[in-house]
């Protein structure tokens, strides 16, 4: 008898769970469930439509797809279309890996206010995620305020400064390309609590802000120490070495001639979005590093913007019946295990860190306890996974109708672009004609 397996995410901590139950040589049917129609999550939906080389990944998620062992079922959502409990009753094994998909709240007055927009929101906005579609974030100001110095935080400043011939091989979508140039942005702030050396960048996103056609990166050169101290793996401090040389390399860079500028501004705490009921400014406190930790000093500054965006984590939503650790945004696994026979993997249990193949581990260790633990064939698996969605009409969307939205996108491309997204869930269906 088979292993019925069934993962809920179809990102990448879905398909490296999946990749790593193929490899292990097992007897496993392996169904992928995911609530969208269009596949790979975070790849698709999170990396910044200007680094199409990360995205490549999902070209080997797209060959995993043809084992015959392996079955995709988008636009099926759990919790609407299926409950967690019925999947549980019809798989030998559940592996929840549906990841962070909301941001953390910033906790400060003003965060209420119109123009705050949470980096899930704005990122997903700009990828034409089909959630955040309707976002339509008012950019008709000179200035914004990006809170965060890491990765997701960099993307989007690096999104606003770039002129259109920049993102001309990108699939940043038409409606956004509009809004930003509309805008008439200026200046992007970036702002850390903690000084440069504690910033998160990787080094190859971090260089990139010197080499932008319009834009001029600004730095403090007071601010910047002369070596990186205290105590670190090898590895952390080659990384964080070479962020404060390229940095400093923003120090001696020409401004001349570049109508824009994305600030970095570090020992600098949010303390108070400003305005009346739509951002006018941003209240900060300086702060200094003391035991690792940003400590106020109990100055203050601010700025004039008109858009606020955190860039400070994402978390996990709460699902029924799940224990769930809402201070870290995750469910509560002992191991690899949720409960009975649920599991999980990725983001929604280790929080989101790490970049896209930190993953992979997550997805072996979950493969390597579920072979050791679980029979084989005690329940009814894909068949009557099937039967039940027929049952209620739930129009799934297989792999091969993915092909065909994917072909209809790269098709409607635009010159040099790779495709154009489908940005609601209506338009994906519409390639595929008439329901199933």
């Amino acid at each position: 008898m088979s292993l019925s397996v069934a993962i809920v995410g179809s990102g990448p901590a879905g398909f490296y769970t999946a990749d790593a139950f193929l490899k292990a040589g097992a007897d496993v049917r392996i169904d992928i469930v995911e609530r969208l129609p269009a596949p790979f999550g975070l790849i698709r939906g999170g990396v910044a439509p200007d680094h199409q080389s990360t995205k490549g990944v999902s070209r080997s998620f797209e060959k995993m797809a043809l084992d015959p062992a392996l079955r995709y079922y988008g636009n099926v959502e759990v919790g609407r279309d299926v409950t967690l409990d019925e999947l549980s009753g019809l798989y030998d094994a559940v592996v929840l890996a549906t990841g962070a998909p909301q941001d953390r709240p910033l906790g400060i007055p003003g965060e209420d206010k119109a123009g705050v927009y949470g980096a899930a929101a704005f990122v997903g906005w700009y990828n034409a995620h089909p959630d955040f579609r309707w976002l339509d974030p008012d950019l008709d100001t000179a200035a914004v305020a990006v809170i965060g110095v890491g990765n997701v935080a960099i993307d989007i400043a690096r999104v606003l400064v770039k002129t259109p011939a920049e993102m001309a091989e990108s699939d940043l979508p038409g409606y956004a390309r509009e809004a930003i140039d509309a805008g008439g942005i200026t200046d992007v702030y970036m702002f850390g609590r903690r000084g440069p050396v504690d910033a998160k960048f990787t080094n190859v996103e971090l260089r990139e802000m010197g080499r932008l056609e319009d834009c001029h990166p600004v730095v403090d050169g007071a601010v910047l120490p002369a070596e990186v101290t205290g105590e670190m793996s090898g590895r952390d401090r080659r990384v964080r070495e070479k962020n404060l040389a390229s940095l400093r390399g923003f120090t001696e860079l020409d401004p001349a001639g570049k109508a824009k500028r994305v600030h970095f501004a570090f020992h600098a705490n949010p303390v108070e979005i400003l305005g009346g009921e739509k951002v006018e400014g941003l209240r900060l406190e300086r702060t200094r590093v003391e035991g690792g930790r940003a400590v106020g000093t109990g100055e203050t500054f601010e700025i004039a913007c008109g858009v606020v965006i955190p860039a400070i984590g994402y978390q996990a939503p709460a699902m029924n019946g799940v224990p769930f650790d809402a201070a870290r945004g995750v469910v509560v696994c002992d191991g690899v295990r949720v409960m009975g026979n649920v599991y999980a993997a990725g983001w929604i249990r280790r929080g989101p860190v790490g970049v896209i193949g930190t993953n992979k581990p997550d997805g072996d260790e979950v493969a390597r306890g579920v072979l050791e633990t679980t029979p084989a064939g005690a329940r009814p698996g894909r068949e009557a996974f099937e039967r039940l969605l027929g049952e209620r009409a739930v129009r799934w969307v297989s792999h091969d109708d993915w092909r065909k939205i994917d072909a209809a996108e790269v098709a409607n491309a635009a010159p040099a672009a790779p495709r154009r997204k489908f940005p609601t869930v209506a338009e994906m269906l519409g390639v595929l004609g008439e329901d199933r």
